[in-house]
């Protein structure tokens, strides 16, 4: 029981180690995977989404994907898994070469939102490749005798392109009584191998010695490689050359000129005449293409540069200088020349933009990622440390994710109507004396949202119109601006139903005017009748087409300006009009056939009023200002017709000469232009007063016109009859006195009405030969006074709401006007 308590205790712990290294490896936004090389396509090398915290399927919706910085990277995301896979093949050797651990650092990118992850591959070696040696044949010359035993000959070892235990080489040489193979490591990287001699040659009992050189890697299993030895056994010479160094130093910058001395070796031979004397040759470049960059004097030893060193390509260079003299066979020293490039600033910064989520939308929040970047120096230590800025500082900025990873990121709010795209420069400057640079442009337009509404110029437009214009006439032509583009500042218009000041039924504005929808033209559907309506006050709306739409509203206010269409109409009629004096009466009635009649007593003085022509013009202002004319008879006759009052008096007293009756022809008039008119027929009965009486009281008792033979009749019945006289005299006086209560209840009445709208009255005179004044109010009334030939008085209202309780300490603003009055 408590082993199994103890069990349990230790996968626990275990248990809750792997969660917190997950949980660590996630925080620190790192995973790391590893992967045998050669592995085939297909091949899962971890579940990237789970690792990552995404749930299942949204690796595909969320767009997971890998970043790739340039270098092929042999491994791809699975978009229904999210699983990190094999796409093609895997050579580490390929990838990193000898270096170890094979690490390839992947970023990984994750949208809506937008994240980065960085993830560590490492490719993990086998053993593939068998050791090599440079040649499959080699020569050596070993002379007899003189050659003792334990000497040494350097032989060029083999290489294996794997790594670690898989590169570890151990050597065997076929079996042989006079030679073994001694290895010695310089360092953990590199063997040195040599032939050493264990007996003294005999060239005369075996002139060639061939032997097999084995090299086996340490893999499992095991990989070998082969090379032959061709030993030449020589006579006489029997010193050879050695070297006062066995190994060579040097450092050398990589900027370093060609021609440049790198070493002088130096080897002495004991020997005497041609046998001491010494030539060098570079025996071994490592790596190889290091030919083309030494060479070295055969007779001084100098080795100088003949190429150009590149720190970021080869860091350590090997050679192997043989000195050999020239006897017979020659004999060589040996010793090697380790040449260290030291690395200057000579590599720029690179930067590049991994992923550019554009256009930003003007309305992205502060720290939206717009674009992710790369930066990397091939250069060491502080030459390849880059720092980077952006410029201009405002509105982006750069947040560093990880060592050589940038983002670009909003700073401040985005106004597409102050500023519609930037041109960000990312900057990027190493550490080294003096410092590299390098800069990546960046271009981010900014799109447009529906932020602004449509605002007209004005806010109240004034319209003037002439009635009876043609329908489809252009009143006024409206604009709204919106800084937004596209659809967003695509304005269309509309009408909305407004208020319509006049006399007649409500109907709708749009029944009388329409707006084009695209350019915001204000046409008239129908020919506008004053009489019917003088003010239109509506509203046009503008409306974009964003999602979702603003508007903006503007008044219209439409006055109807009235035309001359309307000729005076002479009204019935209304009763009969008092003498002038005693004994004289006057009375004016309408007969069924139109003509108008009245009743003038002998002896009327003069300026006794006889009868009123009463007339009406249904047009306004200067148009319905009537004045009235006695067309015929002409000349001196007993009548006159008031100017404006349409009063018909005598010019003198009534003689019998004047005859029993006048007919009367008057002209009413307007002041329009052109002037209209109507004609009125008065017919004037000369007859006795107490008739004249009789008639004004039978015309307002029955409405009945009195011919003159009529009247003859009825004063001779009242001649026979004193009672009937009596009774009669007594209803004329009533009825006469009724009537002048009337008349002047009707002359002096006022007779300006305000028909819309409850505010003040605006005054506005003309005379007969000045300019007529038109009001933005609505004419509502003429005032004709007695004797109103010099000016007269007209009374307008105006068609707007009340005011409101400000409205005696403010002013309103007067609102512009557009006279589109067509001539």
């Amino acid at each position: 029981m408590r082993g199994k308590t103890a069990m349990w205790v230790y996968w626990s712990l275990v248990l809750r180690a792997l969660v917190l290294q997950a949980a660590w490896a996630l925080v620190a936004g790192q995973v790391r995977y590893s992967v045998p090389e050669e592995a085939k396509a297909g091949t899962v090398v971890g579940r990237l989404a789970q690792d990552l915290g995404l749930e299942a399927g949204d690796a595909e919706a969320r767009g997971l994907r890998l970043v790739s910085a340039g270098r092929r990277a042999s491994v791809e995301v699975s978009g229904a898994s999210g699983a990190l896979v094999v796409s093609s093949r895997l050579d580490r050797e390929e990838l990193c070469g000898k270096s170890a651990p094979c690490a390839l650092r992947l970023e990984v990118l994750v949208e809506r939102p937008l994240r980065v992850f960085h993830v560590e591959l490492e490719v993990t070696d086998i053993n593939d490749n068998a050791p090599i040696f440079p040649a499959a044949r080699k020569n050596l010359s070993i002379a007899e005798l003189t050659t003792v035993p334990g000497s040494r000959f350097p032989l060029e070892g083999a290489s294996d392109a794997d790594v670690g235990s898989n590169a570890q080489l151990s050597y065997t040489l076929s079996p042989t009584e006079y030679f073994t193979l001694d290895v010695k490591s310089s360092d953990e990287s590199r063997k040195s191998l040599f032939l050493v001699l264990t007996k003294p040659l005999d060239r005369e009992t075996q002139p060639v010695h061939r032997l097999v050189v084995t090299a086996s890697d340490g893999g499992r299993p095991s990989l070998s490689g082969t090379m032959e030895l061709v030993v030449l056994v020589l006579d006489v010479n029997d010193n050879a050359p050695q070297f006062n160094q066995s190994v060579y130093k040097v450092q050398l910058p990589e900027n370093a000129a060609e021609g440049m001395l790198v070493a002088r070796v130096n080897a002495t031979d004991p020997d005497l005449g041609m046998y001491g004397e010494v030539n060098y040759e570079i025996e071994t470049f490592v790596p190889s293409s290091a030919s083309d960059v030494f060479s070295i004097d055969a007779n001084s030893g100098e080795i100088r540069l003949t190429g150009s060193l590149d720190f970021e390509t080869v860091t350590f260079y090997e050679l192997h200088v043989k000195a050999k003299d020239k006897g017979t066979p020659p004999l060589s020293g040996h010793c090697s020349v380790e040449l260290e490039v030291l690395d200057v600033n000579d590599n720029a910064p690179e930067v590049w933009v991994t992923s550019l989520s554009v256009p930003v939308p003007e309305d992205a929040a502060v720290g939206t990622v717009v674009a992710l970047l790369s930066v990397s120096d091939r250069d060491s230590g502080a030459n390849g440390r880059v720092r980077c800025t952006v410029w201009p500082a405002s509105p982006f900025g750069l947040v560093s994710r990880f060592a050589g990873s940038y983002s670009l990121v909003l700073r401040e709010a985005l106004d597409r109507e102050r500023v519609s795209e930037y041109e960000v420069e990312v900057r990027a400057e190493d550490g080294g004396a003096p410092p590299l640079r390098a800069s990546r442009g960046v271009r981010v337009p900014v799109s447009d949202v529906n932020d602004n509404a449509p605002a007209f110029a004005q806010a109240v437009y004034t319209v003037l119109a002439r009635e009876n214009n043609l329908a489809g006439a252009e009143l006024a032509r409206l604009w709204a601006r919106d800084p937004d583009e596209a659809g967003n500042g695509r304005v269309s218009y509309s009408v909305a139903e407004g208020v319509v000041g006049g006399g007649g039924p409500w109907r709708p504005a749009s029944s009388y005017v329409s707006v084009d929808a695209e350019s915001g033209r204000l046409w008239a559907l129908q020919p506008l009748d004053y009489e019917e309506v003088q003010v239109l006050q509506f509203e046009v709306r503008a409306v974009d087409a964003g999602e979702p739409p603003l508007c903006g509203n503007a008044t219209v206010q439409l006055f109807v300006v009235d035309e001359n269409d309307n000729a005076p109409a002479l009204l019935p009629a209304a009763g009969g009009g008092a003498g002038g004096g005693p004994g004289a009466g006057a009375a004016a009635t309408e007969s069924s056939s139109g003509a108008l009649w009245a009743w003038a007593s002998w002896g009327a003085p003069a300026g006794q009023v006889v009868a009123k022509i009463r007339a009406v013009d249904a047009d306004s202002g200067y148009n319905a200002w009537l004045r009235y004319e006695l067309w015929e008879p002409r000349g001196k006759g007993p009548f006159r017709v008031g100017l404006y009052s349409g009063e018909v008096s005598t010019t003198r007293a009534l003689e019998e000469a004047d005859g029993p009756r006048q007919r009367l022809v008057i002209v009413v008039r307007d002041h329009g232009e052109p002037a209209r008119s109507a004609t009125a027929t008065l017919s004037v009965s000369l007859v006795e007063g107490a008739e004249a009486a009789l008639a004004a009281a039978g015309s307002s008792s029955s409405g009945a016109a009195l011919r003159p033979s009529e009247s003859g009749e009825a004063g001779a019945s009242s001649a026979s009859t004193n009672v009937w006289l009596v009774v009669a005299i007594c209803a004329v006086s009533s009825l006469f006195l009724l009537a002048v209560v009337l008349y002047g209840a009707s002359r002096w009445a006022p007779r300006a009405a305000v028909l819309s709208g409850p505010g003040p009255a605006t005054l506005v005179c003309a005379s007969e030969v000045g300019s007529w004044s038109y009001s933005q109010r609505q004419s509502r009334s003429l005032c004709v006074a007695e004797g109103a030939g010099k000016s007269d008085l007209m009374v307008f209202s105006p068609n707007l709401p009340p005011p409101g309780p400000g409205a005696k300490e403010t002013q309103p603003e007067a609102p512009a006007l557009v006279d589109t009055r067509h001539q």
